[in-house]
């Protein structure tokens, strides 16, 4: 597996590319953003380990250039911030985990192997068409229509509608998407599943088409 690590910090880079050497993956580090955007563009990589804090080119930045640029490769974030609304922000951004500094070696052997398995899920079968009465998520083209007209969601809000999707039907329970879309270790007290799917409904929904439908005291499903 080809890991792409981000950090300035050598340290921490050091120890991170020693651990995953032992464990049979291939890691290339990159010490700056600009460094890292021209191996992302000239590169593939199974995942991207990133810290936040990088000289230049600030994370956060790097993470909304490499989603603009429909690259969906997974990226898992390495930051010693630990407030949550800096673990939103990441995530908004288009990072798909969060792990704080300092962390468990095996944690983050997990997190990779999880993120891994997940996008390959996403993306293995590159006809997959799923569809809700007029919406429609094409997974070869990352898009999302409502009826033929594109929607223009962000990359979590296209996650959310995906795990939706795959599960019509399915009455989901707010945890279960907390940890499908946000990632198990996130903060069971927030009111982040709500939000989402209001953007969603705002974006999705008419007054004569409702697609997403709240279960009382349990969470939501998606439903022609």
């Amino acid at each position: 597996m080809n890991v792409l690590l981000i950090e300035d910090d050598k340290r921490i880079s050091d120890f991170v590319i020693k651990g995953l050497e032992e464990n049979n993956f291939t890691v290339h580090l990159a010490e700056t953003g600009e460094i890292a955007r021209e191996l992302v563009k000239d590169h593939s990589w199974d995942v991207i380990l990133m810290d936040v804090m990088l000289p230049g080119l600030h994370g956060i930045q790097l993470t909304q250039m490499i989603r603009y640029k429909k690259n969906h490769t997974p990226i898992l974030m390495l930051s010693a911030l630990s407030d949550p609304e800096d673990k939103i922000n990441a995530l908004d951004s288009g990072a798909d985990d969060y792990l704080v500094k300092p962390f468990h070696f095996k944690e983050l052997i997990s997190r990779i192997n999880a993120l891994t398995r997940r996008t390959k899920f996403n993306f293995s079968e590159t006809g997959t068409i799923y569809t809700c009465g007029s919406l429609a998520i094409n997974i070869a083209q990352h898009s999302v229509t409502r009826s033929g007209e594109a929607a223009d969601l962000s990359p979590r809000e296209y996650k959310l509608l995906l795990y939706l999707m795959e599960n019509k039907g399915t009455v989901l329970t707010r945890t279960q998407i907390l940890a499908a879309v946000w990632g198990i270790n996130y903060d069971n007290n927030t009111n982040v599943v709500d939000v989402y799917i209001s953007y969603l409904r705002n974006k999705l929904e008419s007054d004569t088409n409702k697609y997403i439908h709240t279960i009382k005291g349990t969470g939501y499903m998606l439903k022609e």
